[in-house]
């Protein structure tokens, strides 16, 4: 039986780039919006890079315009919802309701104290919320788009 071909973009450190928007969520209370902004340009490019990935090994293996589309189609809504769109929304959600409780419960505390312990639980969570979520949106894809176009 060949041996399977390893996902660069799926299941390498490479993977970890598409959470680069989570990492500036993370530190939306501290840093400029320009650096949060940024580190959806990050996720977005490796978003990009895995869709045109798909898509060129898809040319090479079938070619037919339908078959690159449908394959085009499921790289980049995956990626969309898997690295940049769920993830980043958890984490904002995630360090916005951390900040509110701190605020409330810790007000002998500076504020300063209070960014990087937002920054910090933001930080805490990435790990725990990236394998649920792609699996999460891998049952979505199965139970919709990859169920109607393949």
């Amino acid at each position: 039986m060949p041996e399977r071909e390893v996902d660069f973009y799926r299941e390498t450190w490479v993977r970890y780039l598409g959470y680069a928007n989570e990492v500036g969520e993370s530190f939306r209370a501290m840093v400029p919006l320009r650096v949060v902004q940024a580190s959806y340009v990050l996720a977005t490019g490796y978003v990009l890079a895995d869709t045109a990935d798909k898509s060129w090994k898809m040319i090479k293996k079938d070619g037919r315009p339908k078959k690159v589309l449908i394959e085009t189609g499921d790289a980049l809504i995956w990626q969309t919802l898997a690295s940049v769109v769920i993830p980043g929304y958890a984490i904002n959600r995630i360090c916005h309701h951390s900040q509110i409780y701190f605020k409330k419960h810790y007000t002998r505390f500076p504020m300063l104290a209070i960014n990087l312990m937002t920054v910090g639980v933001g930080l805490i969570s990435i790990p725990f919320i990236v394998h649920p979520i792609d699996n999460g949106v891998t049952i979505l894809m199965d139970l919709t788009y990859r169920r109607w176009f393949k």
